[in-house]
């Protein structure tokens, strides 16, 4: 039986390959109604052992990038187009996403954030429905209808691009610093001495 509790997908068998190769559903982390929902692709051997997206180096990467851009990672809500780990962190596949994405557009709907930002060029391409030049359009924001609502989608390179290629890093910084523009915690630059 599969469904929905509240933001939390639960008991979804709807991809054998994904069912087979996790060992849990992970869901979204973060306030209900978050300014800033960000989107990666799916969870990794991290993510699936701990059971939150984006731990581990890439997860270092956001909360550092956050925290230059004056958020908190526990200020914004994180989640994944799909919710199960592909075997062997592959990509997931047109069908997969398929399967998942009305759990991503009820999560945006009931959010109802500020921005909707996409880490790397899955979850660009899944929610602007086209192909996307992720480096070229990072920081850029597009109007779009997810599930039949206006939503507004922030292209921002994946935190993993930045390990990589450290020559990422500024795009990804100033993609998070555009997000940041659409919180209220902008304008409370106290918080910075939080850190």
């Amino acid at each position: 039986m599969e469904q929905m509790d509240g933001l939390d997908v639960v008991g979804c068998e709807r991809c054998d390959d994904l069912c087979d190769s996790r060992s849990r559903i992970v869901n979204g982390v973060g306030p209900a109604d978050a300014d800033l929902l960000f989107v990666g692709e799916a969870p990794g051997a991290n993510e699936d052992k701990q059971g939150e997206p984006f731990v581990g180096r890439s997860g270092d990467v956001l909360d550092d990038g956050l925290r230059d851009a004056g958020l908190d990672r526990g200020d914004v809500r994180i989640t994944n187009c799909v919710r199960c780990r592909p075997p062997d962190n592959r990509d997931p596949r047109n069908g997969e996403l398929a399967n998942c994405r009305d759990y991503l557009e009820t999560e945006i709907d009931r959010v109802d954030p500020e921005v909707v930002v996409t880490l790397g060029k899955v979850p660009a391409e899944h929610l602007l429905e086209r192909d996307v030049a992720v480096t070229g359009e990072a920081g850029d924001v597009f109007d779009v209808t997810v599930a039949g609502q206006p939503q507004r989608v922030l292209v921002s390179v994946h935190p993993a691009a930045t390990l990589y290629d450290p020559s990422q890093r500024e795009t990804f910084e100033a993609a998070l610093a555009t997000a940041a523009e659409f919180t209220d915690a902008q304008s409370g630059q106290s918080r910075l001495g939080e850190f």
